[in-house]
């Protein structure tokens, strides 16, 4: 089976033949129908249901999808004859409803993190291997257009022998919904909602090889933690050893002071060069892919590019296509385990 996850850039699925989809939504908050709409306009599935316990954010869905059937609960949605879910709720639900959608026979695409640890994400991965149905997660910058452009350069071995990498994500306003900060809920924080692209992006950019050590400081509110049974970290650092010799460290922030809305790259260091994924003046959304020669830099990529919602849509063609459950789901794993040692678990 091709591993599509662990071993290359993510491609569009072919389109010429495959089944138009069912797909029901738990969760059509902002994240939620912005994945929706981007699915019903790449026109490869049909929006039969969405489930949302805020009646606002059902009644928007209408202006997709005005046929879908509007549920409050998950079970209602199960109820429908779809072939799968997307699933965009509170991290401390994630792990539990996808294995519910899987086990009533729906594939599933979730948002980060799949679960709160490794044991929880290790579950999931286990139902879908069970039940032998894909399995998608929004690690949604893989599909920009520019991290895609400095896989490529990654995988062609210009850069010779990568050293060192340094992963950055620094968000200037941190989460506005409280359970975010409750750690039973979310989990964590800053590392498991920022941090967990940085480590997915430097791992599957270097073909997933093995962690050696990881070594990490949390803080919160300028202070080191000492409880994370009841505080979630602001602020990390982390440095991880590779097997392969590689030495990646990484920062990752909520509202830190640091002079404009964000600050998000990863930066590929080798004997024979650089390659940076990063973003342009603060935004969220528009990023370049840049390519390092001693003082000089090569622009590869720039703005614009209409990404959001890429993820989902790429993930939705390869159901369409036929997928079932690929081995490369265990690319989720390997990236919570990281995550746990970040934390100390």
């Amino acid at each position: 089976m091709e591993n599509t996850l662990l071993n290359s850039a993510p491609a569009p699925a072919e389109t010429a033949e495959f089944i138009k989809l069912k797909l029901g939504f738990l969760g059509v908050g902002w994240i939620g129908r912005n994945r929706l709409e981007a699915i019903a306009k790449a026109g490869v599935a049909e929006i039969i249901s969405a489930a949302d316990p805020v009646a606002e954010n059902k009644q928007a869905v209408r202006e997709t999808a005005p046929d879908a059937r509007l549920e409050n609960t998950l079970e209602a949605l199960l109820t429908a004859e779809t072939d799968a879910v997307v699933i965009a709720t509170p991290s401390a639900l994630h792990a539990e409803q996808s294995i519910a959608a899987l086990q009533a026979g729906k594939a599933v695409f979730c948002q980060k993190p799949l679960g709160r640890n490794a044991a929880e994400t290790k579950a999931v991965v286990e139902a879908a291997r069970g039940a032998d149905l894909s399995l998608g997660v929004d690690l949604s910058y893989r599909h920009t257009t520019a991290m895609q452009q400095v896989y490529d350069v990654l995988q062609s071995g210009e850069l010779g022998e990568i050293y060192a990498v340094e992963l950055v994500f620094h968000n200037a306003y941190g989460p506005d919904k409280n359970w975010f900060y409750d750690p039973k809920l979310s989990g964590g924080g800053c590392v498991i909602d920022l941090g967990v692209h940085l480590v997915d992006l430097a791992l599957w950019g270097l073909n997933f090889p093995e962690v050696k050590t990881v070594n990490s400081r949390l803080f919160a509110k300028g202070k080191p933690l000492t409880d994370p049974s009841t505080q979630v970290e602001d602020y990390a650092s982390a440095h991880i050893e590779l097997a392969t010799g590689t030495h990646v460290q990484l920062t990752c922030s909520w509202n830190l002071q640091a002079g404009q809305e964000a600050l998000i790259s990863a930066v590929f260091y080798g004997t024979n060069g650089g390659v940076a994924f990063r973003n342009v003046n603060g935004s969220f959304y528009d990023f370049v892919a840049e390519r390092y020669y001693g003082t000089r830099t090569e622009t590869l990529v720039s703005p614009p590019d209409n990404w959001m919602g890429r993820a989902a849509v790429e993930w939705a063609k390869r159901l369409a296509a036929g997928e079932k459950f690929s081995e490369d789901a265990l690319a989720f794993m390997k990236v919570a385990e990281v995550l746990d040692k970040i934390y100390g678990r």
